[in-house]
């Protein structure tokens, strides 16, 4: 007989979720291994003594969660998915009667609690990681990523000079009206008078004053000059007063856009996130390196861990950099920068006295060590008498024409330039170069792509490091339930270490059996004697 189902609602029912949602189920069981309850020491002090009842933190933080391991954004999209789900209900522990926070408390909750309490709970799961023995410690592969910014170029606004705002113009006359158009002003502009305010020098603008001269000469045959936001832009002369700490940055074949650096750190071993954190976009990476170290040692370190081998791309190449890693005994893998040259061709270097021999056998002696303006890095001078040179066969082809005498500057921190790039010639070089590739690009491909990192959707770069503590901890916890799992149904690995103890008995007591069937034979061979 046809069967008809007819839906009506009980005013009653006997309902858990616990029944609902599958043992196997992914929030079942990260409910089970996450625990959360010291945040609510750790953040009572955020909270008055009286009033309305906020969000429980837990449930905060589990939201948050959920929204990275969904690839959900949107605070508003977030409560109106976990509405929908009972698995999710259930790992935030409200039941189906209940209604969920609304989502802009999520909002005002996550600028209530310091960044230190978001990296608090990326360090516990973090431990939680260790604890299953998924973190090895002693190589670490370190890289950056643009994170899109809560902010359009539109909006862009010149900066406002120290001097009077007419003199400036006059100054900097070859910037074009389109420049200094506003296409989407902002409704409120949140920057302070440090952050609108010009702090290039005389040099800087200058050269901003060039390329400015060639924008305008050659923005006619550009791809997209005569769309409406074709213009030149640069975060010494225009900021956002909408997010002031985005910054203008761009890679080769993407469009400019206002971003934030995402640096990251990844343990070889299984690909854990041990650190990340959101920079400036229009700082350099090695600039950024040295804060990364010291951060992640020292994370480690708690752990009973000992940083050893540090992996990154040529971007974080420098001899401040490579001096630093020495310093603290750890040994850095960073190609160097394809301009890097140890000295003028032909020319050889004399360590033990610190000088150059040209090819004519002249010595090229040091001079001097003095701070290059336009890359801010140390390097040495060395200048050889113009007597001599004005007398050398090869003075044309080593001079030129205008030239008297060989003046170049090399890096202050040759002899580390020098020792780094041994190392990556040899074949555990070659080895962690395909170790760097393989780790953290990846991860970093994840979190941008399916770990909510693909944009930032708050304010400010305190915000922004909130954003980035939460996709990584979703990007770990992901990985804890994976190893976990794979523990659980590799019953080899779970068994090894009970059958290496009752390999051990065994041999054991064949050697005292065997010790003992010697004894007796030997008395009874000495009774036969007898």
């Amino acid at each position: 007989m046809q069967g008809k189902k007819i839906y009506q609602e009980k005013l009653f029912s006997d309902f858990r979720l616990s029944d609902r949602v599958a043992e196997t189920n992914f929030y079942y069981r990260l409910k089970s291994v996450l625990h959360l309850d010291f945040l609510y020491k750790k953040t009572s002090t955020y909270y008055g003594r009286s009033g309305q009842r906020s969000i429980d933190p837990v449930v905060f933080f589990k939201l948050c969660l959920v929204g990275y391991l969904e690839n959900i954004i949107s605070d508003r999209k977030l409560i109106e998915h976990c509405s929908m789900r009972l698995d999710i209900l259930y790992f935030v522990g409200y039941d189906i009667d209940e209604t969920l926070p609304w989502h802009s408390t999520i909002s005002r909750t996550r600028q209530l609690f310091p960044e230190e309490i978001f990296e608090q709970v990326f360090i516990h799961i973090l431990e939680m990681c260790i604890g299953k023995g998924m973190v090895k410690g002693s190589t670490q592969a370190i890289d950056s990523a643009p994170v899109k910014a809560n902010a359009s170029m539109d909006s862009l606004e010149l900066k406002v000079p120290s001097q009077e705002l007419e003199a400036h113009l006059a100054a900097v006359r070859h910037i074009s009206h389109r420049d200094k158009e506003v296409f989407r002003k902002a409704k409120v502009d949140k920057s302070n008078r440090e952050q609108k305010t010009i702090t290039a020098n005389k040099n800087q603008l200058n050269s901003i004053v060039a390329r400015n001269k060639n924008w305008s000469k050659d923005q006619d045959r550009r791809p997209g000059s005569n769309n409406k936001g074709s213009r030149y832009t640069s975060n010494k002369t225009h900021y956002s007063p909408t997010d002031p700490d985005a910054r203008i940055s761009v890679k080769p074949g993407k469009a400019r856009k206002l971003n934030y650096s995402s640096q990251l750190s990844v343990d070889t071993a299984t690909h854990v996130i041990t650190d990340i954190k959101a920079y400036h976009a229009d700082g350099k990476d090695n600039q950024y390196m040295k804060d990364i170290v010291d951060r992640v040692q020292r994370r480690l370190w708690k752990s009973g861990f000992q940083l050893e081998n540090v992996l990154a791309d040529t971007g974080y190449s420098s001899g401040e950099v490579y001096a630093y890693l020495e310093s603290k005994g750890i040994k850095g893998y960073i190609p160097p920068h394809g301009t890097y040259k140890g000295g003028p061709d032909d020319f050889e270097y004399i360590q033990s006295e610190d000088h150059y021999i040209c090819p004519n056998r002249a010595i090229v002696p040091f001079k001097k060590v003095f701070k290059d303006y336009r890359t801010q890095t140390l390097k040495k001078e060395y200048r050889i008498s113009s007597k001599i040179c004005r007398d050398c066969p090869l003075s044309l082809s080593c001079l030129g024409k205008t030239a008297k005498e060989k003046k170049f500057s090399v890096t202050y921190y040759r002899e580390e330039y020098e020792r780094n790039n041994a190392r990556l010639a040899t074949p555990k070089g070659k080895v962690m170069k395909a170790k760097r590739q393989s780790t953290v690009e990846p991860v970093f491909g994840t979190l941008t792509q399916f770990m909510g990192l693909r944009k930032i959707n708050t304010i400010g770069i305190k915000q922004a490091n909130k954003v980035m503590h939460l996709s990584a901890m979703a990007y770990n916890l992901k990985k804890y339930l994976k190893f976990t799992e794979k523990r659980v149904k590799s019953e080899a690995k779970a068994l090894a270490p009970l059958f290496f103890e009752k390999l051990v008995l065994i041999q054991t007591l064949a050697f005292i059996l065997s010790t003992q069937i010697f004894e007796i034979s030997t008395s009874i061979f000495k009774i036969k004697e007898v």
